[in-house]
């Protein structure tokens, strides 16, 4: 019988007649042999429906036998009516969106975060797996320092703006950190890639109601014509009109400078805020503090107390309005000090000019500090003259030979390398290099220790009188002038990023510089006691203020570090890295307590310190900054007559103390004219090497070297 398909019964399917076969129990169909099956008795077989009725081909089964019809299982819809590749095409599409306007109109600062949190997770894991004396998916180490170097490296790179900030003071104190992260932050100095003029125009009438650069600054822009040597030509309503570059003569990682010619004459530098920045800082902070609490977290370092001051020092670094207000402050000091009044120059602020992303300043023509060539060559400028603009004299018309243009290669101007223009714009600030004399190879012929010694005596004054501290002091931000007297002056610009210091702590803080000169360990127990640190810590903590190993202490962290363990150097320094890090958590453990401003005025000394290493160590910097630290102590206004007779009194047997320290200052000195040494910083940094080489620990000072 057809059950809906063809099988063969036991009983033999009629065919055509053919020869049975005789059995026992009848005849069979020699077809229909029995094939044997195998038995399981573990398993249902069902019954066969046996074939009762005669075959006929040509006869449709009954409906009634047929079995009742299974389901259709339902097949893949067409792709356009699946979900989840729908879904999939809608979240790429509205990425993509979300993409085009974060660049458009958010300077790209979210995915700028998201590159950050990216980075971040990337080095924690790969921190947390593999630093151990033998890392897993290393072979060594200094290989996850290099990684990770280069990680952050290439972060700080892509993303720009405040991210060049964070490494340059990465770069400040490299020396503590990897020598993978030295070698790696050696370039963060460099200049930054300037915007086109079109960004400079839309920032201008964005912070001045919509008026435009010729209109804010009563200038013209292009070429001048050759019989203007005063400014430009008056415009159609007859008003004299200056003239304006539009190419910047410096750009950094916030901002750019413009020179213009005012229309009464004086020359001025417009410093103009790159205009992604507002819209990326917000963003960039944010991303910096939740990267810094997750790692504060993951790896038990209380350094995110540290964060929400350092992120109010950058943001503010970017408002040009305060950077104003700090400029004015200093010169007014300055100017009050007689020790400093004649040797420090501060440029005036045109606040008419100024907003918050705009600042206009006097223009500085000086030579940056890092040109030793030029600042000790010998002058060609005459008796009795100074250089352009020293002691604040105003900037006149340009000599008869130099009112030609000063035409400047496109490599010369920071950033123009990396806009392609199809047009050269000359530059139209006059180059007022007749001092240098015809062959163009003279200097301003100053001693370096002079420099360098107005130097010190600024940030010195700064830390121990004014409690005013301008924490950027590198190299660019620093002009050399020759005055007419034949002495140096300080040109200090970049006024940005400050920190205030209040009266209690900057009197703790000259307490801890005098004492750590005069190996008072009482005292220093004292002071950083007030600050929350004790034990071994208080050691770390003066060596890092004194850049150097301190060595009146009881060596309790040298002890701590050392340990007792012979183990192998991979395994040793490991452990030094971790007793590092738990001195670190020592350090900074009482929250409430530990003077945040530290981190800046660190980084203020460390600067100077390399200025100093870099142009020779001219100077005992120590002993300097120790007198300045003493000698304010004594002259604090709120003193009465018998505490400050005693301050005085210890003043004088402290200048005796230090004479000790002028003797290993000129032990320094004769073995550098000798060619043995590199001066007292440099014998100062080796020997900090040295101890840091044995416990395993490669340190790197040279700050500003490529």
């Amino acid at each position: 019988m057809y059950n809906g398909r063809l099988s063969l019964s036991r009983a033999c399917v009629r065919r055509a007649p053919q020869p049975a076969i005789a059995t026992a129990a009848g005849p069979r169909c020699p077809d229909a042999l029995p094939r044997r099956q195998p038995h399981h008795p573990h398993r249902h077989h069902p019954r066969r429906p046996l074939q009762t009725q005669r075959f006929s081909p040509l006869t449709p089964p009954d409906p009634a036998s047929l079995p009742k019809p299974r389901p259709r299982k339902p097949g893949k819809p067409p792709l356009r009516q699946r979900k989840w590749p729908r879904r999939l095409a809608v979240l790429a599409l509205l990425c993509a969106a979300a993409l085009a306007a974060d660049r458009t109109l958010n300077a790209s600062a979210l995915t700028r975060s998201l590159r950050t949190f990216h980075a971040g997770l990337v080095i924690g894991l790969d921190y947390k797996v593999n630093f151990r004396a033998r890392p897993p998916f290393a072979a060594s180490v200094a290989e996850v320092h290099a990684r990770s170097a280069r990680r952050v490296h290439d972060l700080l790179r892509a993303n720009g703006g405040l991210y060049l900030k964070i490494g340059q003071a990465i770069a400040m104190q490299s020396a503590i950190l990897p020598p993978e992260f030295q070698r790696m932050f050696a370039a963060m100095f460099d200049d930054a890639p300037q915007n086109a003029w079109a960004d400079v125009e839309r920032v201008v009438r964005e912070d001045f109601a919509g008026r435009s650069v010729e209109d804010v600054f009563g200038v013209r822009l292009g070429p001048r014509p050759a019989d203007d040597d005063e400014g430009g030509k008056g415009d159609e309503s007859g008003a004299k009109r200056g003239v304006m570059e539009r190419t910047a003569r410096a750009s950094a990682s916030v901002a750019q400078v413009h020179w213009a010619r005012l229309p009464d004459g004086r020359e001025v530098a417009v410093k103009i805020q790159k205009r992604e920045i507002a819209s990326q800082v917000g963003w960039d902070l944010w991303a910096f503090k939740v990267v810094t609490r997750i790692y504060s977290w993951w790896f038990d370092i209380p350094m995110y107390t540290l964060v929400p001051y350092i992120a109010e020092r950058l943001q503010l670094e970017t408002d040009f309005e305060n950077e104003a207000d700090n400029s004015v402050a200093m010169k007014a000091y300055v100017e009050s000090e007689p020790r400093l009044r004649g040797r420090v120059y501060i440029p005036k602020i045109y606040r008419e000019l100024s907003s918050k992303r705009v600042m206009t300043a006097e223009w500085i023509e000086g030579v940056r500090l890092w040109d030793k060539d030029t600042i000790t060559s010998p002058w060609r400028g005459g008796w009795g003259k100074g250089s352009p603009g020293a002691g604040g004299t105003p900037l006149g018309p340009p000599e008869a030979a130099e009112k030609k243009f000063a035409r400047v290669p496109e490599d010369d101007v920071p950033g123009h390398r990396h806009h392609h223009h199809h047009h050269e714009e000359e530059l139209l600030k006059p180059p007022r290099a007749a001092w240098r004399g015809p062959d163009g190879k003279g200097g301003l012929g100053l001693s370096l220790k002079a420099v360098m010694t107005t130097m010190v005596d600024l940030f010195s004054a700064q830390m121990f009188l004014w409690g005013l501290v301008h924490c950027d002091p590198h190299p660019g931000n620093v002009f050399v002038r020759r005055l007419p007297s034949g002495r140096p002056e300080l040109v200090l610009i970049d006024h940005g990023l400050y920190v205030r210091m209040d009266p209690r702590f900057r009197r703790q803080y000259a307490r801890m510089w005098k004492a750590l000169l005069a190996f008072d360990n009482a005292t220093i127990e004292s002071v950083v006691a007030e600050w929350g640190v004790r034990g071994p810590a208080a050691d770390m903590l003066a060596s890092a203020t004194l850049l150097r190993p301190y060595a009146g202490g009881d060596r309790s962290f040298e002890k701590t570090l050392r340990g007792d363990d012979d183990d192998e150097d991979e395994e040793r320094a490991y452990r030094v890295q971790l007793r590092m890090r738990a001195g670190v958590k020592q350090m900074l453990g009482d929250e409430g307590r530990w003077p945040r401003e530290l981190v800046f005025i660190a980084r203020n000394q460390r600067i100077v310190q390399g200025n100093n290493a870099f142009l020779g160590s001219p100077v005992n910097r120590i002993k300097i900054t120790g007198l300045w630290a003493s000698r304010a102590l004594a002259e604090d206004g709120g003193l009465s007559w018998g505490r400050r007779a005693r301050e005085w009194a210890r003043h004088a047997v402290f200048r005796a103390v230090l004479l000790a320290s002028d003797v290993v200052w000129w032990y320094a000195w004769l073995r550098q004219r000798l060619g043995v040494g590199g001066g007292m910083e440099a014998d100062i940094e080796e020997r900090m090497k040295g101890v840091a080489k044995e416990f395993g620990v490669d340190l790197n000072h040279g700050l500003f070297e490529g």
